[in-house]
């Protein structure tokens, strides 16, 4: 039936090539001018998976009640001290809330004013207490900066140390780390850089913890999705705030970007770095393979063409009927490409051979219509089959795929039985001169039917052995390693989780109240698997009473100190430099007793004999930041009793909704990246708490969902096409034999990503379907030529044609494995090593499955 259909529509396109070109240019040029006009992407990943899913709407439940921290912008500063690394943090914050176009929020979670005056009852008693001694110790330094805080007031307390090493009072050592820090700052500043002198640690006279060395600020962006790059203003924004503010590494201060925009961002960027190359090598074979397949120009312009009308028809159906692409259902142009250029080859490369035996091209035309346009339309509809086995499932990036896919492979069918051949009818290419197939390959033919067993047995070998290693078939659904880990934003965030408290992977549980999250968090403390919870009663500090009576009487005995009756006004340049002088000349009595001293007094003779010219910057380097440190000591001491009642707004509408509802934080314990941990702490967790969200989960259940769909869809396409193959061909030993060649790439694909180590992830488990979609149109070409009674399957022009098309389609896949984005990449490289396995099961499997060809009637 499908032959008696097929032939007079291409006999009907040739008598009327005019028409039928004339037809598919305007459809063309209307289509294009329709998607041109109309064509947008939506980048937001979290709509690739459906939102009706339990777990998903656990998450969107969980995103509506703490809305601000959705698409977060994080800012990570790392300083070489601990006060610049604050002010930085600080300076770079109040920038960005001057753009409440840009960013709707932007925060400073470590530096809020309730931290800096209640963090210290957050540490241990015996550590309040160290910092009550230090402060208590470093009482005549905070006198002095108080009420001088200049250069001054510094070079003034230095003069007091010398004098009291030179009169005994003190040794050399309780100075040397002071002078030491004086030092640097001068030779810094003699050097032209900007390296301040760290306050904080002079006066505890501890060495920084990295903590101290790094502050986040979170920020929320607005961010525009029918954009590439949703994030592009916001993160271009936060680059030129810190270069205004000389946030800079040759200042000290490196700003780096992560947090789930970013990343984002940088996947999105890094599909599209270097897709211009791809492009144009994947082009250009593409042409090659069609070229030589071919030989004829005008026959390749024919074929060219008709992708193109094809192209553009489907992107305006999608444009249409799905609306904006995803970052998945893109890719359906590289589909596209590979299905069309096999039909026109296969339709083509028959041509040519029905030329060379009748010579005339209208019967050519016919002779090919009833040759390879019923096995065309059988493999253009179970292809479309296995694309269209994905729009039941609900990875919804990969339904619209096939729903676009699917209806590209009926268009492309339908214009290369229309459009095509008219084409050829006008452009008239010349006869063929010698035979299309493969005459050296005839050996291979006779070999195959002579050792039909042994290629049988032997494939039946592999296939129990390919078997056995898929037990080894290891699947990574971690988002992150789908990235470039160069990249910045996963980098710093690599960076970030190398600290269990910086880590994403934590579970968020909503509970009632404070109340019961409490209770829960307790429940969660006690699993094996958890690190440790964090609710609005952590923000309660414990044994407070203890702590509060150290910090008083250290403030007893500091306020007179820390707020002084009268502040010195700023000195002038003169004064500055005479201070700077005097204490020069105080330093030259004690090098005898401090060998030190020589250092800093060179330094300090260096810096005197340029004159007040490097004043301002010593200034920057030495005395700027000395209110704000005195402010912080100030309000250290200062703490007060903590509440629930006390925590202020801005920290508890983080952890408590308007409504009275509370979140839990669920830290994991061990490595999160390992998937082998993330799987128990999630299990752990929703044990006691089903309702359990957040990134681990939403790792797992993607993971699940989008196997659950490739499962499904395989079995949908398997059903599928087995049936269409079955009302096709009418034998069940006939759709068997299309069948095992692919079961066998199948397994032979799995086999070699157990074998190499290539894991299966979000992206390139896609390439098992396809291979279903692709694969079974060359098994289709061969079994219809044999029913025909053709035994020359591997010297038929059948073969050539199905060598140059799986060269023209491995060329589009190829050109996705050297995609920068690893995850594309890896989808690349299997499609590619899928599609190598199916033409090796073709050519050798295959024809010793079929054997000799049937009878045919006479």
């Amino acid at each position: 039936m499908i032959r008696r259909v097929i032939a007079p529509i291409v006999e009907w396109s040739r008598a009327h090539a005019v028409l039928v070109v004339v037809a598919a240019l305007v459809l063309a040029i209307a289509s294009g001018f329709y998607a041109a006009s109309r064509i947008t992407v939506d980048t937001d990943l979290d709509k690739l998976i459906s939102p009706h899913l339990p777990w998903r709407e656990l998450a969107q439940e969980m995103d509506k009640a703490f809305p601000q921290k959705v698409d977060l912008l994080v800012i990570v500063i790392d300083g070489t001290t601990p006060d610049q690394t604050e002010d930085a943090a600080v300076a770079l914050a109040a920038k960005l809330r001057s753009e409440p176009t840009i960013f709707r929020d932007v925060r400073l979670p470590d530096l809020d004013k309730f931290f800096r005056r209640n963090g210290l009852l957050f540490l241990p008693t015996t550590q309040v207490q160290d910092y009550a001694n230090q402060m208590i110790a470093a009482q005549p330094f905070l006198g002095s900066l108080a009420a001088d805080p200049s250069l001054r007031g510094v070079f003034g307390i230095v003069d007091l140390m010398a004098q009291a090493v030179q009169q005994g009072a003190v040794q050399p050592r309780d100075v040397s780390a002071a002078l030491h820090g004086i030092e640097r700052a001068v030779e810094s500043t003699l050097a032209g850089k900007y390296a301040p002198l760290s306050w904080q640690t002079m006066l505890s006279n501890t060495a920084p913890a990295p903590d101290d060395l790094r502050r986040i600020v979170l920020t929320q962006a607005a961010l525009d999705y029918k954009s590439l790059t949703p994030g592009e203003d916001a993160i271009g924004a936060v680059r030129n705030a810190a270069a205004e503010l000389g946030l800079t590494p040759d200042r000290g201060v490196h700003v780096r970007i992560t947090g789930s925009v970013a990343l984002d961002d940088e996947q999105l960027a890094t599909l599209a770095k270097g897709a211009g190359f791809s492009t144009v090598l994947s082009l250009g074979l593409l042409c090659l393979w069609l070229l030589l397949a071919l030989r004829s120009l005008r026959i390749f312009a024919a074929i060219i063409i008709t992708l193109t009308v094809g192209l553009l028809v489907t992107t305006a159906f999608a444009v249409l009927a799905i609306g904006p692409f995803n970052p998945i259902s893109v890719a359906f142009a590289v589909l596209f490409v590979g299905i069309s250029v096999d039909l026109g080859i296969q339709f083509s490369v028959r041509y040519r051979d029905e030329r060379y035996r009748v010579g005339d091209l209208t019967e050519a035309l016919m002779r090919t219509a009833r040759g390879i346009g019923r096995a065309m339309a059988v493999a253009a509809l179970a292809a479309g089959v296995g694309f269209f086995s994905f729009v039941p499932t609900d990875y919804s990036g990969v339904s619209e795929l096939g729903w676009i896919a699917g209806v590209g492979m009926i268009i492309a069918l339908v214009l290369n039985l229309t459009l095509l051949p008219a084409l050829i009818a006008l452009m008239r290419p010349r006869g063929e001169p010698r035979p299309v197939g493969f005459a050296w390959a005839g050996a291979a033919d006779r070999l195959l039917l002579r050792r039909r067993s042994t290629v049988l047995i032997g494939a039946a070998v592999v296939a129990v052995i390919c078997l056995a290693a898929v037990p080894r078939i290891r699947f990574d659904f971690n988002p992150l390693d789908l990235q470039n880990q160069q990249s910045e934003s996963v980098a710093t965030l690599n960076d970030l989780m190398s600290d269990p408290m910086n880590t994403p992977y934590t579970i968020d549980i909503l509970t009632p109240s404070p109340a019961a999250a409490a209770v829960l968090a307790k429940r969660l403390d006690a699993l094996p698997e958890v690190d440790q919870t964090i609710s609005i009663s952590s923000f309660v500090p414990d044994d407070q009473d203890a702590k509060l009576a150290i910090l008083n009487d250290a403030r007893t005995l500091l306020a007179p100190t820390l707020s002084p009756a009268t502040i010195k006004p700023p000195p002038t340049a003169a004064e500055s430099f005479d201070a700077i002088r005097t204490t020069d000349a105080e330093l030259k009595k004690i090098i005898n007793r401090y060998a030190g001293a020589e250092r800093v007094s060179g330094a300090l003779d260096k810096l005197l004999a340029k004159g007040t010219r490097d004043l301002p910057l010593l200034k920057a380097n030495l005395s700027d930041e000395i209110p704000n440190r005195l402010q912080d000591v100030r309000l250290a001491l200062d703490a007060q009793k903590v509440t629930l009642d006390d925590i202020p707004p801005a920290v508890k509408r983080d952890w408590v909704t308007a409504d009275g509802r509370a979140l839990v934080e669920v830290y994991p314990k061990g490595d999160p990246r390992d998937n082998a941990v993330l799987r128990r702490f999630v299990k752990a967790v929703r044990a006691i708490a089903p309702d359990a969200t957040g990134s681990p989960v939403t790792i797992q259940e993607s993971a699940r969902t989008v196997t659950r769909a490739f499962v499904t869809a395989g079995i949908i396409a398997v059903a599928a096409i087995a049936l269409l193959l079955f009302v096709v061909l009418r034998r069940v030993r006939d759709v068997v034999v299309v069948l095992v060649p692919l079961l066998l790439a199948g397994l032979l694909t799995l086999a070699t990503t157990a074998a190499f180590s290539l894991p299966l992830n979000y992206a390139n488990i896609i390439a098992l379907p396809l291979l279903l979609g692709i694969g079974v149109s060359f098994d289709i070409y061969f079994v219809m030529r044999w029913r025909a009674g053709s035994s020359d399957l591997l010297q038929s022009s059948t073969a050539r044609a199905i060598l140059f098309s799986a060269l023209t389609t491995g060329t589009a896949f190829g050109s996705l494995a050297l995609s920068n984005h690893p995850g594309t990449a890896s989808m690349g490289a299997l499609l590619t090593i899928s599609l190598g396995y199916t033409l090796l099961c073709t050519f050798v499997v295959l024809p010793a499955l079929l054997g000799p060809p049937p009878a045919q009637p006479d």
